[in-house]
Formats: C-alpha cells, structure tokens, sequence
C-alpha cells in the first residue's frame, strides 16, 4: 500500500503546476464562462446545455430552489444567498433557500 502511494506521488508531483489553480475571491462577473464556481464572485457556476457551457450565475434569493455548494467544479442548481439555508420543509418538494 505504501509503495502504491509512493509511486502515485512520483507521478503526480513533477506535474503538480499543470493543474488549475483557483483562489477565492475571484472578479468573474454574472454572465462570464467558468469552469469552476470559485472562478465566480457569486462563487456559482452554472452548467447551461442549451447554450454549451458553464457560466457565472447569482446564487438563489429566498424561496428559489436551490442545492447546497458541493466540491464539484459545477452548479446544477445555485446554493443560496448568503444568510438563507437550503432546506426542504416538505419531504415531497425540492429544497428552497430559507430564512432561520
């Protein structure tokens, strides 16, 4: 097990500056292409099918459906403004930001 990570580590080290890099705080405006949500200011990056792409989004405002930030690159639905809590108050319906 041990020499597996070593041998894992050799091969990933030399090459560790090739990967992206990314900084919280980025400037990329509602409407920029991204590739990761913390390329945005609004730290959401959505996945938009019909227009090819991913792009910069505002998160979701009270009562929007919403999915809490994962550690993916890519939003499928925005987390919440901050201050509101993604949850669901009905078993039956999607999650929606909230007040608490």
């Amino acid at each position: 097990m041990a020499a597996a990570l070593a041998i894992l580590a050799a091969m990933l080290l030399p090459c560790w500056g090739a990967f992206p890099q990314f900084k919280k705080g980025s400037t990329k405006t509602n409407g920029a292409r991204c590739s990761h949500h913390s390329e945005c200011y609004s730290d959401c990056c959505l996945i938009n099918l019909d227009h090819g792409g991913a792009f910069c989004v505002p998160r979701a405002r009270i009562t929007m459906m919403c999915l809490p930030q994962t550690k993916g690159a890519i939003n499928i639905i925005c987390p919440c403004q901050v201050g509101l809590s993604c949850i669901h108050k009905d078993p039956v319906c999607t999650r929606r930001c909230h007040l608490i």
